[in-house]
């Protein structure tokens, strides 16, 4: 297993030719039933393998979303150890694809928190990369309030992957309103944001967020999500989207369980970064 800080891989001026990628997002509305989940996530998977997806993306919490906050505790897994880490890689390698577990419930040592990690598997069924989600949900409107801290022990690193020439940036859903996160990964190539956002702070920020970063770091942004009305009363503002670095969205879904799908180009990554050098124009 690798699990890669950002800082040592190459920029991606140096990490050599790469050929244009299908990638794909799966949109879910996940349940409190983990085996109803993982038998919808399998189902997604396979279709936009079907259709030519070389990289798969579950969103957040695409294995539970429980009654209560506190019920990831309850199917949280040993790093390495698991029926969901098992499903994931067993899925990657039946597929022959690269395949992002949007977030898993890890053990964090604390018997009140979760880590709430993201697994990226090769298509040879291993891990190739561990995200825990750095930045923590809290949210109070009215009679709507989160409050992740409360049962998530946040990461502290960035990190990076490789996927066959590609740099792809690691986050997760709140992360997206940080962008001193995604400089400290850049340059990247591929952005990935697997998310669960509220309907409401979706509604107003989730589409802005995601071509921000996709413009500011001239690179594509893939977002999957949860979207739809689940059992436990949450709504989510799904949208799952593909971003190109120009800022203009190539696929999008908007509520229910679906994918969204699209290639991304090495050419189009230069032909931005060539006509507006705003990376090489930093100064901070």
């Amino acid at each position: 297993m690798t699990d890669t800080p950002a800082s040592p891989l190459p920029s991606s001026a140096s990490a050599g030719i790469r050929r244009p990628l299908t990638v794909a997002a799966v949109q879910m509305v996940s349940t409190p039933d983990v085996a109803a989940n993982l038998d919808a996530a399998a189902r997604l998977i396979a279709r936009a393998a079907d259709d030519g997806a070389r990289l798969v993306a579950l969103p957040e919490y695409f294995c539970l979303l429980g009654q209560r906050d506190a019920d990831k505790l309850a199917i949280r897994e040993r790093d390495g150890d698991g029926p969901i880490q098992t499903f994931l890689a067993e899925c990657a390698q039946r597929h022959r694809i690269w395949l992002l577990g949007g977030t898993v419930p890890l053990d964090s040592g604390s018997p009140t928190r979760v880590r709430n990690t993201s697994l990226l598997y090769g298509p040879d069924g291993t891990r190739r990369a561990r995200y825990d989600k750095i930045h923590l949900f809290g949210f109070q409107r009215g009679a709507e309030r989160f409050d992740e801290s409360a049962t998530i022990a946040a990461g502290r690193t960035p990190v990076v992957a490789d996927v066959e020439g590609w740099r792809l940036g690691l986050s997760v859903c709140y992360d997206l309103r940080f962008p001193e996160l995604y400089r400290t990964l850049s340059p990247v190539d591929l952005i990935l944001v697997p998310s669960a956002f509220t309907y409401t702070t979706g509604q107003a920020h989730w589409d802005l967020l995601l071509r921000a970063r996709a413009i500011e770091n001239q690179c594509y942004v893939l977002a999957p999500a949860q979207g739809g009305e689940h059992p436990n009363g949450r709504r989510t503002w799904g949208r799952s989207m593909l971003v190109d670095p120009w800022g203009e969205v190539v696929a999008c879904i908007d509520e229910g369980e679906g994918v969204a799908a699209g290639v991304v180009d090495p050419e189009r990554i230069a032909d931005v970064r060539q006509s507006l050098p705003a990376l090489t124009h930093r100064v901070m």
